[in-house]
């Protein structure tokens, strides 16, 4: 019996450690775009904040730093080969800048066979070149010549080859035509740079903002540079929550958004296919600033901690790691499910009333935009789905949660309905600067949330409104607790008993927006998509004296944290 009990328990551990911790294990480091795509860089500068210097080298596929070769310089820049200009104050162009130019040519004298960096670094110190990494084999070249006839002609006089990189990557030391070494790895590696670290640590500056871990430089494609941060998922996670909810905010709020944000980057793929790296740096996946700078917002005590005391826990659901642990800023009275918004049945995303989101401060909690027809018949132009000149634009189906499902624009050339997401952004128009926030809105005078009716009783100091009366549970003024049946009522209020009416359902006809003067007027409360959890309602159920642990489990139905 013993050794069954035994037995049973080593299987049990097993099992656990085999299948609860593995999704988040497998995402260990994380890869973050900085500047990719149409941002991608032609130039990018680097500085060692502890002093020292930087190992050259590249990430194999499990995303271990191979070293090839390092300086003591502190102040480095990458810049895609080719030729390559440099104006008076130092700055890296691909054109020829007005006024003096400093001149770094793109072909070379090349001289092959050695067997190490500091081989190949000794070679190029009695040549006046420098070493260089390409295609898997270390090289010499020597000087920075503007054709191929040009490097010919060096080569008949110091020997070599001439040669060229079309996916290369040169490192100078920043703001100098010193080259201290040339990667290329064709299409299958790219530059990596590693700041050496002090005491375990490392960090260095880019951008104007200091930044944990190492980073890579894609070039795969010949074009300019992806710069993609190499970074411990726990120092990714410490770059991600002051950036998107305040560092003073309570500490069982940080850490449930440290849970949300590490299961988030653990689940994230979309980049991959095209860039290469697991999450951008932006709101289309989370804000990441890396380790901040003294002038903004940076990680504080309370977001580390934050971070340190849920290390390596994230959601999961039925067994396994949620792919998709979205968040918003808040969401006006009711979350929503995913399949409303994104068009994805979860099962861990399912739409409910919020009750916590009233019970603390929310700046500009509710807005309203005011669109002409002009200009939302121009929007709609603009972005493929012209009606001619809009002649209405209404709420034509509301979630059962009260938010937005469906709108409908109607004009001169016909009608279109807008679903999902698409319910709010299709309003967006940085032309106008102007913009619906949320899913829970409505459109001309019928009040937000009300799902689909022109009535109704607000609650929870007027951020939920309630479309009927009947199976409300209710409070006397003695302490009698109570159901209410149909949808009258009477309420004792300062100038003596009123009565309290609700009328309407979610299947009543839509809220027509048309105004006499021609505007449509979108009046609506909350700021983001509306599914997974409201920051602000983390932020007041932590007020509230909630955990982690219980605020994750009200925004996400069913989940386990493991």
């Amino acid at each position: 019996m013993k050794k069954l009990f035994w037995t049973t328990l080593f299987l049990v551990i097993l099992f656990r450690a085999a299948t609860v911790p593995a999704a988040a294990a497998d995402r260990d480091t994380v890869k973050v775009g900085l500047y990719f795509g149409s941002s991608a860089l032609y130039s990018a500068n680097l500085e060692n904040d502890l002093g020292g210097g930087f190992d050259f080298g590249y990430f194999d596929k499990n995303r271990e730093f191979i070293p090839l070769g390092r300086t003591e310089h502190t102040q480095i820049s990458m810049t895609a080969a080719g030729d390559i200009y440099m104006n008076g104050s130092g700055a890296y162009s691909p054109d020829i800048p007005s006024g003096g130019y400093r001149f770094l040519g793109g072909w070379h004298a090349q001289f092959d066979g050695f067997g190490s960096f500091e081989e190949a670094a000794d070679f190029a110190s009695s040549k006046g070149g420098y070493p260089a990494w390409i295609n898997g084999a270390y090289v010499v070249r020597c000087g920075s010549y503007s054709s191929f006839g040009e490097a010919q002609n060096a080569c008949d006089q110091i020997g070599g080859v001439p040669a060229q990189s079309v996916s290369g990557v040169i490192v100078t030391v920043t703001r100098t035509e010193e080259i201290l070494f040339e990667f290329d790895g064709g299409e299958s590696l790219c530059l990596g740079i590693r700041p050496d670290s002090f005491r375990g640590s490392s960090a260095a500056w880019f951008k104007n903002r200091r930044y944990a871990g190492a980073f890579a430089y894609d070039r795969s494609s010949g074009g300019n540079l992806n710069v993609i941060n190499v970074v411990d998922l726990e120092d990714y996670v410490k770059g991600v929550i002051p950036y998107e909810m305040g560092g003073d905010w309570p500490q069982e709020a940080l850490a449930a958004q440290a849970v949300c944000a590490r299961t988030f980057v653990c689940g994230a793929s979309k980049h991959q296919s095209l860039y290469g790296f697991d999450v951008c740096n932006g709101s289309d996946c989370q804000v990441y600033y890396g380790l901040g700078n003294s002038s903004g917002a940076s990680p504080s005590a309370a977001s580390d901690q934050a971070v340190e005391e849920t290390a390596g826990l994230c959601l999961y659901y039925n067994g396994a790691l949620v792919r998709d642990a979205v968040y918003h800023a808040s969401n006006g009275g009711a979350t929503e499910s995913s399949v409303n918004v994104f068009g994805g049945e979860k099962g861990y995303l399912i739409g409910k009333e919020d009750p916590y989101e009233a019970r603390t401060s929310i700046p500009n909690y509710r807005y309203s935009v005011t669109y002409t027809a002009a200009e939302l018949s121009w929007i709609l132009d603009q972005k493929g789905y012209s009606v001619g000149t809009v002649t209405d634009v209404y709420i034509s189906a509301y979630t059962p949660a009260g938010n937005v499902k469906e709108v409908t624009f109607e004009g001169t050339s016909g009608t279109r309905k807008f679903t999902g997401n698409m319910c709010s952004s299709i309003f967006y128009s940085s032309t106008y600067n102007k913009s619906v926030r949320s899913m829970r809105f409505d459109i001309n005078g019928s009040s937000a949330g009300t799902t689909g009716s022109s009535g109704g009783v607000y609650v929870n100091n007027g951020n939920t409104c309630l479309p009927s009366l009947d199976g409300v549970s209710v409070i006397s003024g003695s302490g009698y607790q109570g159901v209410l049946n149909g949808d009258s009522a009477s309420a004792l209020t300062s100038s003596g008993t009123a009565p309290v009416t609700a009328s309407g359902s979610a299947a009543t006809a839509p809220i027509r927006g048309h105004s006499s003067d021609g505007t449509f007027t979108i009046t609506g409360a909350g700021n983001g998509h509306n599914v997974g959890m409201s920051q602000y309602g983390a932020k007041a159920m932590a007020e509230m004296g909630y955990g982690y642990e219980e605020i994750l489990r009200f925004y996400y139905t069913d989940v386990t944290i493991a």
